[in-house]
């Protein structure tokens, strides 16, 4: 048995619904509900099994779940960053209702919340489909940039799909002039173990087109921002944004 930190997410849950645990390491299906919670049953895990362990993420990709954004702790928060935070980093926020609640409580705590930068979190699919709306009611009262969290993102609209909205989501922004930051397991391997793979190598070369990369923490987190650097600067004479410079080729 595992209990949710917000259990109203599990009373919305319905038989047939997809519940994924650890950014997709688990995967289960909703079987029955009863008044202690919902049993489910596990249709996916790594070959040699995973652990549940404690602090890991739920994502419910087909169930719309009506619950605020904010929590009663994110309140109790507010009342420090409102105070000396320049910028608050928003997660899960879906619709622009959800940005003008965070701008109603900030009006209610900060002498000017008007200069409190916000980080949209684009993490689900609802999200995604409503980010013009967001982008509209943030970036209209404050300093707004948006976060492409590829992790929770990737879980909830499929992986096959993640390189494709990261792609819209990047087009929306630069049309929108509101900076991006690329994140979630960026240089994952290197940070953690000090070696990179090819995969990630490209990764970090495509992030050029973002404002922003964020790295996780790590033993070679230090390095790993040296790499960034050294990739990042020679990517940026090829591109600009979502548009190639075409300048002239030089290997060395």
């Amino acid at each position: 048995m595992v209990r949710c930190s917000l259990p109203e997410a599990v009373e919305q849950l319905e038989p047939g619904a997809t519940v994924w645990y650890d950014e997709g390491k688990i995967g289960a299906t909703v079987r029955d509900k009863h008044e202690a919670g919902a049993v489910l049953q596990v249709d996916h895990a790594p070959p040699g099994g995973a652990r549940l362990k404690a602090g890991k993420g739920l994502n419910f990709p087909n169930t719309e779940l009506r619950l605020s954004p904010l929590t009663r702790k994110d309140l109790r928060d507010l009342d420090v960053a409102a105070r000396y935070a320049d910028l608050i980093g928003y997660s899960f926020v879906q619709r622009r209702e959800d940005v003008k609640l965070l701008q109603d409580e900030l009006a209610g705590r900060a002498e000017r919340p008007e200069r409190i930068g916000l980080i949209a979190k684009i993490e689900t699919a609802t999200a995604v489909r409503n980010l013009p709306e967001i982008i509209v009611q943030a970036a209209g009262r404050q300093p707004l940039g948006v976060m492409v969290a590829r992790g929770d993102l990737a879980v909830e609209i499929g992986y096959a799909r993640l390189a494709e909205i990261q792609e819209e989501l990047l087009w929306v922004c630069e049309a929108a002039h509101v900076p991006v930051i690329w994140a979630t397991q960026v240089l994952d391997t290197f940070v953690r173990k000090g070696r990179a793979s090819r995969g990630e190598l490209t990764d970090i070369a495509m992030a050029e087109r973002a404002e922003c990369v964020m790295l996780n923490k790590g033993a070679f987190v230090v390095e790993a921002v040296a790499i960034l650097a050294d990739v990042l600067g020679r990517m940026e004479t090829h591109q600009a944004k979502k548009t190639s410079r075409l300048r002239a080729l030089r290997s060395w």
